[in-house]
């Protein structure tokens, strides 16, 4: 390989990275690094939360195919069916059974992950508050007025 087919090669090589190199994120405001913290407030939370448990309260009343059009020993309509369709002999009786168990340990997943997003916002929400609190006491002298940088300092050292 010739010098000027290295150079060309390395040339192509760099162009080639240049093109495919991808930022994750969005360059800062001009002039700093302002607005570069993620912040997320309270009522974010409590929003976020409360939708979650809206969503957990919905999906559980009209998901439930396992007990929808109930008979009297509490066996759902779609079971009933699965079960006919079994008996005569249909292997589509089967697979509805299946998909019947199949659906309502999905719904069941995604009742947890509701479940769960709304009681850790919950309790995000709460503990923060309280960390908060904690904070704001013990950066505060005796009588009540805010304690000095220079005894702040202190606490870092």
């Amino acid at each position: 390989m010739a010098w000027d087919e290295w150079q060309k090669a390395k040339e192509n090589v760099a162009a080639r990275r240049q093109s495919l190199m991808r930022l994750n994120q969005l360059s800062g405001p001009p002039g700093g690094e302002e607005g570069a913290n993620l912040v997320v407030n309270q009522d974010d939370l409590g929003a976020v939360g409360h939708e979650a448990f809206l969503l957990h309260s919905q999906l559980q009343k009209e998901s439930d195919i396992v007990g929808a059009g109930a008979d009297k020993e509490g066996v759902g309509s779609t079971m009933q069916a699965a079960t006919a369709l079994k008996g005569s002999g249909f292997t589509l009786g089967g697979e509805l059974a299946t998909t019947v168990s199949v659906w309502t340990a999905q719904v069941k997943s995604v009742l947890q992950a509701c479940a769960h997003i709304s009681n850790h916002l919950d309790y995000s929400k709460k503990a923060h508050a309280e960390n908060d609190a904690a904070i704001a006491a013990s950066l505060r002298n005796r009588d009540g007025s805010a304690v000095s940088v220079s005894r702040l300092n202190e606490y870092f050292k």
